[in-house]
């Protein structure tokens, strides 16, 4: 069976005459997590529309370059077709089907995909391993679950149409710590199960330690990218995505009246920092 492998190459979208990507390459390796940093409007939600074929749903069109997920063009299929390719998108906001029960809504998640009710049954038992709570609601609304428990369902939706490829949209947006740091041991878990994963998430310190590379977008373009130890090292995403800077505190100087390296008493020499990994440069 062909590597499932997702490669973009020159991707290009468009929302009318508002260029959202220009030429973004991303590569995702069978079973390898890969995460996608970036500000507001930088282009990462619209980078899984591109992948997922859903951008004509929000009015945007890829203008050039390609998409190919185990060997197959995705650019030229149907929302479900990409599905039954085995690429399912969880999306921003978790988008759970308020008014249906955490049942149902586990049961449209299988709808179109690959295998019939005996496939369908191994993955409810699967996504029921996985998060214990939506077995225990699941004759409740979905729209009274908390927002931890929808994202829960939001992603257990989309393992029902048992992905090679899962696409996340900002998966720990608006959950308290301790619930964004679950979400992201599941994460890691579902991956540790044979399934690739696309993140894009504003939560960089969680993004970085769940991925092996990531790219940071900026104005729809690709501004950064390496395996995700050497950017998380990077003084530019230190700066910029992780609220971390090599400033010493005020008042804090030597005898000189030079700063003091932080962590070290005035006066004493402080040991060479080590040589940053060196990146592909940040274009501004």
């Amino acid at each position: 069976m062909t590597a499932a492998s997702l490669e973009v190459r020159e991707v290009s979208v468009g929302y009318g005459p508002v260029r959202a990507l220009n030429a973004v390459s991303v590569d995702v390796p069978e079973g390898a997590v890969v995460a996608v940093l970036g500000g507001n409007g930088a282009g990462k939600t619209t980078l899984l529309r591109a992948v997922s074929r859903t951008l004509r749903f929000h009015g945007g069109t890829i203008g050039s370059g390609s998409i190919t997920f185990a060997g197959r063009r995705l650019d030229g299929l149907t929302p479900a077709e990409v599905v039954a390719a085995g690429v399912v998108q969880v999306p921003e906001g978790r988008q759970v089907f308020a008014r249906m029960t955490v049942a149902d809504n586990l049961r449209a998640g299988a709808l179109g995909a690959r295998g019939g009710r005996r496939a369908a049954a191994e993955a409810r038992e699967r996504v029921h391993e996985l998060f214990p709570v939506l077995a225990d609601r699941a004759h409740q609304r979905a729209g009274l679950l908390s927002g931890g428990e929808q994202q829960m369902l939001a992603m257990g939706r989309a393992l029902m149409a048992r992905p090679r490829l899962l696409l996340l949209d900002e998966p720990s947006l608006g959950l308290a710590p301790l619930m964004a740091d679950r979400i992201a041991e599941t994460v890691r878990e579902i991956n540790a199960r044979g399934t690739s994963v696309l993140l894009v998430e504003q939560n960089a310190a969680i993004a970085l330690r769940l991925a092996s590379s990531a790219v940071v977008l900026e104005v729809g373009a690709v501004a950064l990218a390496g395996p995700a130890d050497e950017l998380a090292a990077s003084d530019e995403v230190r700066r910029r995505y992780l609220g971390i800077t090599d400033d010493a505190p005020d008042g804090t100087t030597g005898p000189d009246g030079t700063a003091a390296t932080p962590g070290v008493p005035v006066g004493a020499v402080a040991e060479p920092a080590p040589t940053a990994p060196v990146l592909r440069r940040w274009s501004a």
